[in-house]
């Protein structure tokens, strides 16, 4: 996105090695730029798990103090605290926000994410590439006459009756679940939620812990998902619950164990939130679509397809005034949320489903997926993602083709996507058909095929 010098900039955020990529100097730069592109007065700040992330927010806060801002810090809290934040306290002053982590990245990385008034983010486009320039090329304004102050702030109770107000807490039932939370910041959280929850929680890899003495958590990952379900099996729980580091995504088991794919989750909340708002707009991406236009449809929704990525689907969301958007990848976002993604309202709403009916989540789901069988999602690194994209679209040019992220091309029995990531040098393919697993196996591997002739050795 911008001069190699700079390599921690990305589209969405930034992100690089500490402290190659990313050191407190650096830090401290960004704050200001921040400050300056922005013209903030008031912020709110925090940091995940990750060790380097206490000197790199304090450097944070010098640079913008240095600017005449004043600062809250959260301290350790999740990305989306710091959403809730930025938008619950805007009446307050507040024009901004920065969240210090790398979510799921190795732990020798970090990075930030930046949102402004009401919560909306920060991406290239409309200011961090203004940021990275003004930083590269030595342009900082100087400081205010007067610097700001950096003032602890405790935001949770806030956030957490927010959560709250999503469920019926009088009309939950007192289900048990399995909560994993990498050693990443949910567990406070929960500790937080559980009192007003008729919960049993039954907590894996709980403290918040930077060392990652289990990993670095991203529950996306088929490897990191065996424990959780070994968890929900031996305690028989109702429900499995994991997240990431910075826990702005959740992902869940059924109560036999079984990892439920995001893409079916998306269509459940759709569900839920018709519920509350019939006829309402739903959002989704173009990876997998027709269990969630059918199931949108279905309950009396208007469902609409919109480009993969946090910032296109929050802009979209504004547009249409949504109700809900969700992506496969389990990233779910609320209009009542600032239309941000949230990692902990969709297993509340999942969890108040449960009560209501006496369905178990593996019923809720069970029709869904064998109406559409999907492949999961496959990543491949290849020479040449354009070339491998071309060759696949002039092999399947009967089909119908849609290019709002990447190439969707749809035939009566099956459907597919294949894009390039946002974020790392890979071709994503993910395929779903009309109830038929033999054909899905079928069409996935010749698409492969294609794919792997390319690959990068």
């Amino acid at each position: 996105m911008v001069a190699v010098s700079l390599p921690a900039f990305k589209a969405y955020d930034i992100r690089g090695k500490v402290p190659e990529e990313l050191d407190a100097s650096l830090a401290e730069s960004i704050g200001r730029a921040f400050a300056a592109v922005y013209g903030l007065k008031k912020a709110v700040v925090g940091r995940d798990i990750r060790q380097s992330g206490v000197e790199l927010l304090a450097a944070l806060c010098a640079g913008l103090t240095a600017m005449g801002c004043e600062v809250l810090d959260l301290g350790l809290c999740g990305t989306e605290e710091v959403y809730h934040a930025t938008f619950s306290l805007e009446d307050s002053g507040v024009d901004g926000g920065v969240i210090v982590t790398a979510s799921h990245n190795p732990a020798d990385y970090n990075g930030m994410k930046f949102v402004v008034s009401g919560a909306r983010p920060v991406t290239g486009e409309n200011g961090l590439k203004a940021m990275a320039e003004m930083i590269a090329a030595n342009r900082l304004p100087q400081p205010a006459s007067r610097a700001g102050t950096v003032t602890p702030f405790d935001h949770k109770d806030l956030y957490v009756r927010h959560l709250l107000g999503y469920v019926d807490p009088g009309g939950l039932k007192p289900l048990k679940i399995v909560v994993n939370a990498g050693n990443g910041c949910a567990g406070p959280i929960i500790d937080r939620l559980e009192k007003f929850l008729p919960f049993s929680f039954v907590k894996v890899h709980h403290q918040p812990d930077g060392t990652f003495p289990n990993g670095v958590p991203n529950p996306l990952l088929p490897e990191k998902r065996a424990e959780t379900a070994r968890a929900v099996v031996a305690h028989g729980a109702d429900l499995g619950v994991a997240w990431d580091g910075d826990f702005d995504r959740c992902f869940l088991w059924d109560e036999r164990g079984e990892f439920i794919e995001g893409y079916y989750i998306v269509g459940l909340l759709a569900e839920e939130m018709l519920a509350a708002e019939p006829g309402a707009k739903i959002l989704f991406d173009p990876r997998l679509t027709w269990n969630t236009i059918e199931q949108v449809r279905s309950h009396g929704g208007e469902p609409i397809m919109t480009r993969t990525g946090h910032a296109f689907i929050k802009e979209r969301m504004r547009q249409e005034n949504a109700i809900y958007g969700g992506e496969m990848s389990a990233h779910h976002y609320f209009r009542r949320f600032g239309y941000c993604d949230s990692g902990m309202i969709p297993w509340l709403l999942v969890a108040a489903r449960l009560s209501r009916g006496g369905e178990r989540l593996s019923q809720l789901v069970a029709d869904r997926m064998r109406a559409f069988p999907v492949s999961g999602e496959i990543n491949s690194r290849v020479a040449d993602a354009d070339q491998v994209i071309a060759r696949i679209e002039e092999r399947y040019g009967d089909g119908l083709k849609d290019y709002t992220d990447g190439l969707s091309v749809s035939f009566a029995h099956y459907r597919f996507n294949i894009r390039k990531s946002n974020t790392e040098p890979l071709l994503r393919l993910n395929v779903e058909t009309r109830g038929d697993a033999g054909l899905l196996g079928e069409k996935t591997e010749e698409l492969l095929n294609l794919i792997r002739t390319h690959l990068v050795p």
